[in-house]
């Protein structure tokens, strides 16, 4: 399926080893009041604080976290639906609002499936008008736009001679996240973020819409986005993993690394707290105890430091930084980086 308009124009520009997507230490504070010295902002939420990160053309990144860790908020200024304080996007070697890919080329290539499937659609449009309104921005003819929409129906398994004519209410929660996995494809996107996109859904529905986004990935050559609290689901969908804490990203890396041995303390409780089949395996007792700190008034040095076992005097002075763990596998702890100080890290 072509791009919409001009995005079919230089794509894939740098080749198969340049991220299609670069997240260069992206900021987002929301609220506060400047100080009485005009230095500063007081009272601002630190949603997002310094993330980076790269994604591979045609791989899958899973992020995962606590609610309010930020993952939402950091999905939201990819799409550049909400602006970013501080940092940059690059998308395939281009910076994103510069003139060489502006804001309506960069969305053309990059598309959103949000969680919510009744809440994303316009209760007034067919599902027809919904997917064909997007093309027929791009300045295709309705019946282009039309025939498109019918197309990427039949594509996320919805006969258009059953479903084109219907409005969401009309459908389950599975057809309505169908219709809004095409929709976003009608664009012919490269990138597509999926923001708890099956959390809603029935388990028997899940599996089906994860197994057609898995073949939708294989046969358009997409990447991926995954964002979900399911641990197993992300799992299942992603090649490489990112854990956030308050706004932070405390580790990346392979999802078999990560998930059979993390790095960080907080990564080995979130993946603790999975449900064991098991009943001779049954946890009595919570991997993490207390509430996430504030995050408008987050912990000085490392901000899992209030809930870490493991936490020491340099812990509280200074914030890590993303150290590397092995091949392609990082993890933002003193006590997993040798030098560091601490008493649990190799000298």
């Amino acid at each position: 399926m072509e791009a919409c308009g001009a995005a079919t124009v230089g794509r894939d520009r740098g080749g198969p080893a340049q991220p299609l997507l670069s997240v260069r230490s992206l900021v987002k504070h929301f609220g506060g009041r400047r100080s009485w010295g005009g230095r500063g902002i007081r009272g601002a939420v630190h949603a997002v604080d310094g993330v980076s990160f790269d994604v591979a053309k045609g791989q899958t990144l899973g992020i995962v976290g606590e609610s309010g860790c930020g993952k939402s908020t950091l999905a939201r200024l990819i799409m550049q639906i909400i602006p970013a304080d501080a940092g940059e996007l690059l998308f395939d070697g281009e910076v994103v609002g510069a003139h060489a890919l502006d804001l309506v080329a960069y969305r053309r290539e990059v598309q959103m499936v949000f969680q919510d499937s009744y809440a994303s659609l316009n209760p007034r449009l067919t599902l027809q008008e919904t997917i064909a309104f997007g093309p027929r921005v791009c300045g295709h003819s309705r019946a282009e736009a039309r025939e498109r929409a019918q197309s990427v129906l039949r594509l996320v398994g919805l006969d258009p001679a059953l479903f084109a004519r219907r409005y969401p209410h009309e459908l389950s929660g599975g057809q309505r996240q169908r219709v809004n996995i095409a929709r976003a494809l009608a664009m012919g996107p490269r990138l597509l973020i999926l923001d708890e996109a099956v959390s809603a859904l029935d388990k028997s529905i899940e599996a089906q819409v994860l197994n057609l986004l898995q073949e939708l990935k294989a046969r358009l050559s997409l990447t991926y986005v995954f964002i979900s609290h399911d641990l197993n689901v992300v799992r299942f969908m992603s090649e490489r993993v990112l854990v956030m804490y308050l706004g932070k990203v405390v580790e990346v890396g392979p999802v078999d690394r990560i998930y059979d041995s993390p790095r960080h303390p907080y990564t080995g409780a979130l993946l603790s707290s999975r449900l064991s089949m098991n009943p001779k395996q049954r946890r009595t007792v919570p991997p993490l105890s207390g509430e996430p700190p504030s995050l408008i008034d987050p912990p000085s040095g490392c901000r899992f430091r209030t809930r870490c076992a493991l936490a020491e005097g340099v812990c509280v002075a200074v914030a890590p930084s993303l150290a590397a763990q092995g091949e392609d596998h990082f993890a933002a702890c003193h006590a997993a980086t040798p030098g560091s100080g601490h008493g649990a890290a190799a000298a």
